[in-house]
């Protein structure tokens, strides 16, 4: 009996914890759902926002009357529903990032509460940061570059006769872009997205050097092989073109330095901490020379008693072997 109320009281936290869990994702999908009706019931001009990059291109390129099409009738619909998903997990965060921390907050320390909650504020801004970038001058270049291509052949050749920029060949058929809705779109979020979750860097890697997971000498001892990393990502999730992937490379090993300097000051902090209380060892540093037996023994008597103990024993042996007596 004795044991079956033991398990029963020992399961009770553990609903009640999945209980709490429940409870936070409910608020959790209901907070994203109310946001992405929102952001649907303003989607077109949201999307107005989104395309403003390739708008400015194609204008700068000599269209004056840049025009976007959909060759499905359920394209356009299913690319506010897109947006509206994106968008609604960006303007939800906040909640679900609150739920989160309720849900969290109990079981850490005061301390620890002090050093999380910097980071929950942290993250959306630097995803912000990221996405704006991306928005504003990364999509920007990669349209001039794959867009430019089109007026290639008139651009060479208005640049050699001085005259404004014409179908070159006057024959043929001439090569238009007629874009579609999702797809312009989708290069824009995918860039959006990437350089949201790059511009996360910082905040992980910090993390991982509170948690004690990163040092900032290893960070500086991996530098080679973050440059590969990063360049392998750069080529994945931007478009193939030289100009974005190099500047997010730029963007991202900057970040990676920015980085090491976080956990190096997180690393002061905590020793800082541990010799005001009295904590901290030589033995932790890895700069401190190394000691000398004779000083070791002086400093620890218990270890200097281990050894003469030591002594006496094969001191003892010796004299019982027979082999010596004989």
């Amino acid at each position: 009996m004795s044991d079956t109320n033991e398990i029963e009281d020992s399961s009770a936290p553990l609903i009640e914890h999945l209980a709490e869990l429940r409870s936070r994702l409910i608020y959790s999908v209901i907070a994203f759902l109310v946001a992405m009706v929102i952001v649907f019931t303003v989607g077109g001009q949201v999307l107005d926002f989104l395309l403003v990059p390739i708008e400015k291109t194609m204008r700068d390129l000599g269209n004056p009357n840049p025009v976007m099409q959909y060759t499905a009738p359920q394209e356009y619909f299913f690319t506010l529903i897109r947006i509206s998903m994106v968008g609604g997990f960006c303007l939800a965060f906040p909640v679900i990032a609150f739920q989160m921390w309720r849900f969290v907050a109990p079981g850490l320390y005061k301390n620890e509460k002090q050093a999380f909650l910097p980071f929950l504020v942290a993250s959306p801004v630097l995803f912000l940061l990221g996405a704006s970038f991306a928005h504003f001058v990364v999509v920007p270049l990669a349209m001039n570059f794959f867009l430019g291509f089109a007026d290639l052949p008139s651009v060479v050749a208005a640049y050699f006769s001085g005259e404004e920029a014409v179908n070159s060949s006057g024959r043929g058929i001439e090569i238009v872009f007629q874009g579609k809705v999702n797809e312009s779109l989708d290069i824009t979020l995918k860039m959006i997205v990437a350089f949201g979750l790059c511009f996360q860097l910082p905040v992980l890697l910090t993390l991982m050097g509170m948690a004690g997971l990163a040092t900032a000498p290893g960070l500086r001892s991996m530098r080679k092989y973050a440059i590969v990393g990063i360049l392998v990502v750069a080529a994945l999730v931007t478009p193939p073109d030289v100009t974005t992937q190099v500047i997010l490379f730029v963007v991202v090993y900057g970040l990676y330095e920015v980085s090491i300097f976080l956990v190096a000051h997180v690393e002061k902090r905590r020793e800082e901490k541990l010799r005001a209380e009295g904590l901290w060892f030589e033995d932790d540093d890895e700069s401190a020379p190394a000691r000398t037996p004779a000083a070791s023994e002086e400093e620890d008597p218990l270890l200097r008693e281990f050894d003469d103990e030591e002594a006496g024993d094969i001191a003892d042996a010796e004299d019982d072997d027979p082999k010596k007596d004989s």
